[in-house]
């Protein structure tokens, strides 16, 4: 049963490509220090990740790994409720209710759409990808989530989930709870450590641009020796674009040691780049083993993996179909008696 004494929280993550150093700062890591006072849920959004093409058997592969990679970074199935979004289908249902309310106009306006768009050719766009803050939005409202902890690109659809939740209400009558979002002070948003302009991505090619989780740590040294710096030679905090990729370097390290940026400024007082780097290396590598450790364990353990998400699609659906109901009540849906 939910825990009526605490605020709730919903946040996923798509199982596609390789979890990066930036999903552990930007949101694993912060997860786990909110399972000790808000009441978690936790998913893995495979739906959202067939917007663009997929290879059936890599997407098992990959749900498998970021269900694993959440338990190995610190969270606790008997805390939280860890589970694939495509078992619960309430979020599709509800989805296609939010999509038929939701105009045109504000998905037009969607950044992130606007971003992968321009990457594709105009006759491959899928609808899915023009509609995916209509799903992010259900995924939110159907566990009356308070807050949702995301990195700072999702921002904009925290507000349009917001906008789409306020639209209802106004509609339907009071339904929904509207999520407040929550960032972290430090690691929201880790760079590219091949372009620090560009937000580290889990998806990219470049053999250089991302430190990720499973990485062996000959790995991690290579990537972050190669990352990009500047020629002034002096380490501290800027936001000028020619310092990005120090401003990068230092935000890893600092929400890795979790020091502070006078703290690791003073650290680095009269040192160089290299020095920098090594000390990168070393804070990574010492957060990485034992979550590597932790992933093999649970992959390794027949039948742990598939109890743990089957126990979270169970306690999800609880919550979510309560929600779905209500929402297919006050939209004039004619309840199934067969059910």
């Amino acid at each position: 049963m939910s825990d009526n004494s605490k605020k709730r929280v919903l946040s996923g993550i798509q199982p596609s490509g390789n979890l990066t150093i930036g999903n552990y700062l930007g949101a694993l890591k912060q997860w786990v220090a909110e399972q000790e006072t808000y009441e978690c849920y936790f998913c893995v959004v495979d739906l959202h990740a067939i917007t663009v093409p997929q290879d059936p058997i890599k997407l098992r592969e990959k749900t498998r790994e970021v269900a694993a990679l959440y338990i190995a970074a610190g969270l606790d199935p008997e805390k939280v409720t860890i589970f694939i979004q495509s078992h619960v289908t309430a979020h599709a249902e509800l989805a296609w209710i939010l999509t038929c309310l939701a105009p045109m106009g504000w998905l037009n306006r969607m950044t992130q759409f606007k971003d992968k768009a321009a990457k594709q050719q105009q006759d491959t766009i899928s609808s899915g990808l023009l509609n995916y803050p209509t799903l992010m939005a259900a995924d939110i409202l159907l566990y009356q989530a308070h807050a949702v902890p995301v990195g700072d690109d999702q921002r904009q659809h925290l507000e349009f989930t917001r906008d789409l939740a306020q639209r209802f209400n106004h509609i339907y009558g009071d339904t929904f709870i509207l999520p407040e979002v929550m960032i972290p002070k430090a690691g929201a948003r880790i760079m590219g450590l091949d372009n620090p302009l560009s937000k580290m991505s889990k998806s990219e090619a470049v053999e250089s641009h991302a430190i990720y989780l499973l990485d062996p740590p000959n790995r991690v040294k290579k990537t972050v020796m190669r990352a990009v710096t500047d020629s002034l030679g002096k380490i501290g905090y800027s936001d000028e674009p020619e310092r990005a990729g120090i401003n990068n370097l230092l935000t890893i390290y600092q929400s890795l040691t979790q020091l502070s940026q006078e703290q690791v400024e003073a650290q680095f007082t009269g040192k160089g780049y290299g020095d920098l780097k090594k000390a990168v290396v070393e804070a990574v590598n010492d957060t990485l083993q034992p979550l590597q450790k932790r992933f093999g364990e649970i992959i390794n353990e027949t039948g742990y993996l598939d109890d743990i998400l089957a126990r979270g699609a169970d306690k999800a659906r609880l919550m979510a179909n309560r929600t779905l109901q209500d929402v297919k009540d006050k939209v004039g849906f004619i309840s199934n008696s067969l059910k």
